[in-house]
């Protein structure tokens, strides 16, 4: 379903207040508790003893706004938060985040008041698709209920599965001289003052044409060799620490190279890998459900040509999954994008 939040996308105390309103609403955030869940226990104190209080609890049944003789409750700002989904809530400031949401729903209520008394209520239309509304919010319930059910062991299982099968590499911690692609004798003439004790930075911020080299002297920070285009990995990895490359050219010019630390790179930590596998985890469960229940059913399409397509769509490598919320964050150590990349 296009309205489930994407909680993990939202800044601070906004997250805090959305999680509150959806999670009165639907139940829980089982994602989200499940990530906190797999830290180790030292790790859950200290976060416990340095994290702010949780938000108060929230009656979903207790009435914030009257229109006409409608109640508004709480739970309808937590159902709207999500039809709003994460990238509209970003842009409401904070302290008016509760108003948006109520506004919103108040106009919700006028139109849906002035809808009945023209009756549509009693369209077909609307009857047609009331049935269909029960559905979603019992499949999204259902899909809910599968992510409360990962637990913190099932995620250390499976972090701990995909940790050992990944290959280490090393990063490096390099600086580059970037010169245009027609200053071949320039980059040459640099290298020979490198070679005979120059100071690298301080070339780097007098001659590159990279952004901000004149700031950073050519600081690339640590990277791993998937980050830069593969001639200037090739070059770069190729070298040992402390060494400075030949010029070497990329489709953005020239550069020199130097390297300056040379470690295996780390992995992906717990936290970082528990949102992806909480939602990979939920939706192989929710597939193993599914088929179970598609075999067990009576499910009659009376033409057959549209019956064969729609079992094909069922299929297990085709079948609807669960809308399974955020994805994993980035690798917070990741280097910033530069010209070299």
């Amino acid at each position: 379903m296009s309205s489930h939040l994407s909680p993990a996308k939202l800044p601070g105390l906004l997250k805090l207040v959305v999680l509150a309103l959806v999670a009165m609403t639907l139940g829980a955030l089982p994602m989200a508790a499940s990530a906190q869940d797999a830290s180790s226990s030292a790790a859950a104190d200290a976060a416990a003893s340095a994290a702010p209080p949780a938000p108060p609890a929230i009656d979903p049944k207790a009435v914030v706004a009257t229109v006409g003789s409608d109640q508004i409750v709480e739970a309808d700002l937590g159902f709207e938060a999500q039809q709003m989904g994460s990238d509209q809530l970003q842009q409401v400031p904070q302290d008016q985040l509760r108003a948006v949401l109520l506004a919103q729903v108040i106009a919700t209520k006028l139109i849906s008041q002035a809808a009945k008394v023209q009756g549509l209520d009693q369209k077909d239309e609307y009857k047609l698709f009331l049935p269909y509304l029960a559905d979603e919010v019992l499949r999204q319930s259902f899909e809910n209920a599968i992510q409360a059910s990962i637990t913190p062991d099932q995620i250390k299982a499976e972090y701990d599965k995909q940790i050992a099968a990944m290959p280490t590499q090393d990063e490096i911690h390099a600086e580059h001289i970037l010169l245009d692609k027609n200053d071949l004798a320039k980059a040459q003439d640099l290298k020979k003052q490198l070679d005979a004790g120059a100071d690298f930075a301080t070339l780097a911020k007098a001659n590159s044409i990279e952004p901000g080299a004149a700031q950073s002297g050519g600081d690339l920070g640590y990277f791993t060799a998937d980050k830069m285009v593969p001639e200037f990995a090739a070059a770069a990895f190729a070298l040992k620490v402390g060494q400075v490359s030949d010029p070497v050219q990329t489709q953005f010019g020239w550069h020199i190279i130097k390297v300056l630390d040379r470690r295996p790179a780390a992995k992906p930590t717990m936290d970082q890998l528990a949102p992806d596998i909480t939602k990979n985890l939920a939706q192989a469960k929710f597939q193993s459900l599914f088929q179970q229940y598609l075999k067990g059913a009576t499910i009659d399409i009376p033409d057959a040509s549209l019956k064969a397509q729609t079992l094909a769509q069922l299929s297990p490598q085709t079948a609807p999954a669960p809308d399974a919320g955020a994805s994993a964050p980035a690798d917070a150590s990741a280097p910033a994008s530069s010209s070299a990349q």
